[in-house]
């Protein structure tokens, strides 16, 4: 598969990440996935870490099972979570429900939340 042509593995998964709806979360697997570099959930946490847009929605970004990756009660943690309650994102436990994914832009925009 891979990256569109003319996309940097980075420039793809940034965009993949911007592309999550307010109020909705996405693994790292299923950014990878969606900027064409499938099994690279580790460079999607590489990129964000590294990251310096304050305007970037890094907050939805979760890990497959639905939680935050941040070690709890650490600032990133606590800033992950304020800003998924900001946008309704359930919260329990520091885990989300994760949607369901079949990988398809279709499920990607319809899945209930």
């Amino acid at each position: 598969m891979g990256t569109p042509p003319g996309h940097s593995p980075e420039t793809a998964i940034l965009e993949a990440i911007r592309a999550v709806p307010r109020g909705q979360v996405a693994g790292y697997g299923v950014i990878a996935r969606r900027a064409g570099l499938p099994g690279r959930a580790r460079l999607v946490a590489r990129i964000l870490a590294a990251n310096e847009d304050p305007g970037l929605p890094w907050h939805r970004i979760v890990r497959s099972d639905g939680r935050i990756a941040f070690p709890p009660g650490s600032p990133g943690y606590r800033e992950q979570a304020r800003r998924l309650v900001a946008e309704g994102v359930p919260l329990q436990g520091g885990r989300v429900r994760m949607p369901a994914d079949d990988g398809s832009l279709d499920a990607a925009i319809w899945s209930p939340r």
